[in-house]
Parts: C-alpha cells; sequence; structure tokens
C-alpha cells in the first residue's frame, strides 16, 4: 500500500500520457489540437521538473489528472463539438454543446486544492481562511488573464478555424464572461467544501 501511495502520481501520469496520446492521434483539427495543448504541455513538464522538489498531495495529483484528462478529450473533439455534449444538445433541444461550460466549472472545483497547496507551501500564506481566500482570488485572477490570453493568441492567429473551434464562443459574445463566472463559481464551491469539512473534523471529530 505504501509503495502505491509513493508511486501514485507517476501512475497518473502513465495513464495521463496514454489518454494523451490517444487524443492526438487523428484529432477533428489539427491545428486546433496543437493550440489546445501549448499550455498542457508546459504545464506537464512543469509537474515532472519540479516533482523532485515540490510533491503534491495524492487528492491534488487526482484532481489534476481528472482536469487535464477532460482538456485531453476537448482538444480531441474541439470543445464546440464534443460528442457526448452534441448528442445532448439534439436530444434536449440545447442552445449550444456545453462541454466548454463544464470544464470551465471544473477548472474552478478542481484546481482550488493544488492551488492552496502552493500557496501554504511554497508562499508561506497561512493556512485557514486567509489561505482559502488568497486561493479564491489567485484562481479568479488567472481564469481572468486566461481568457485574455486566450482572446490576443486568437486575434494575433486570425485563423477562422481557430476562432470557432478554439475559442469555441459558438454565437456568444458574453462567452469569456461566462466561462470566467463559472470559473470562479468552482473555485467558491470548493472553498464552501473545503471550509464546512474543516468545521466538521473540528467540532465533530475531534
Amino acid at each position: 500500500m505504501g509503495k502505491f501511495k509513493d508511486n501514485y502520481p507517476k501512475i497518473l501520469f502513465a495513464l495521463y500520457f496514454i489518454i494523451w496520446i490517444w487524443a492526438a492521434i487523428e484529432p477533428k483539427y489539427r491545428s486546433v489540437w496543437i493550440d489546445e495543448n501549448i499550455f498542457p504541455v508546459v504545464f506537464m513538464i512543469l509537474l515532472v521538473v519540479s516533482y523532485r522538489w515540490f510533491k503534491f498531495s495524492n487528492l491534488s495529483y487526482s484532481l489534476l489528472f481528472v482536469f487535464m484528462v477532460l482538456h485531453a478529450i476537448g482538444g480531441h473533439y474541439s470543445y464546440a463539438e464534443m460528442p457526448l455534449f452534441d448528442l445532448l444538445k439534439d436530444n434536449y433541444d440545447l442552445s449550444r454543446n456545453h462541454y466548454d461550460r463544464v470544464v470551465h466549472f471544473l477548472f474552478g472545483v478542481l484546481f482550488f486544492a493544488p492551488v492552496y497547496e502552493i500557496l501554504v507551501r511554497v508562499f508561506r500564506v497561512p493556512k485557514g481562511w486567509r489561505g482559502l481566500f488568497i486561493t479564491f482570488l489567485v484562481i479568479s485572477a488567472f481564469k481572468s488573464l486566461f481568457e485574455v490570453i486566450e482572446y490576443s493568441y486568437v486575434w494575433v492567429r486570425a485563423d477562422p478555424l481557430t476562432v470557432t473551434n478554439y475559442l469555441g464562443e459558438q454565437g456568444d459574445a458574453w462567452d469569456s464572461q461566462k466561462d470566467v463566472s463559472l470559473g470562479v463559481l468552482g473555485a467558491g464551491i470548493s472553498w464552501i467544501i473545503v471550509s464546512l469539512r474543516s468545521v466538521f473534523k473540528r467540532k465533530v471529530l475531534k
């Protein structure tokens, strides 16, 4: 059991690499796949290089794994044309494919614990409500910054395919604002869950 726990991050990395290879084979739009994988590749390199000096908890590695798999699927099919959500769109007469909305929301949910760990262990942010509040602010700021970077990248590329399938607006002029709001909402929900869990452990399990 101890060996499994120690090797857990490596096992997740191997599983993710297999999924990433699958996603790289004949994606729906090769140029979109390349665009979508710039940040993930950089992020994974940082995780591998820093592993010797900084290790997340296995919970955080699990959360990061889930998000990276969801992103790999989005890169393979494009966020605007993920088949399962196309099926939901057709069956329930939805206005758009909502896969990107779900992933933006889950970004806030899934990155909360890893960001909190970095802030507490690397930047010595106080634990408790201050650390949780700063984590919420960091995720909110990063979500907003990413949308600006994403729009700037699309503007530089000036490629209709990139605008349609990488940016994924699907005709919604307020797409970026909604994406940010969902990410912030996800972070807020994680903040509440972590806070309630802490209160429960302190008052009930003491």
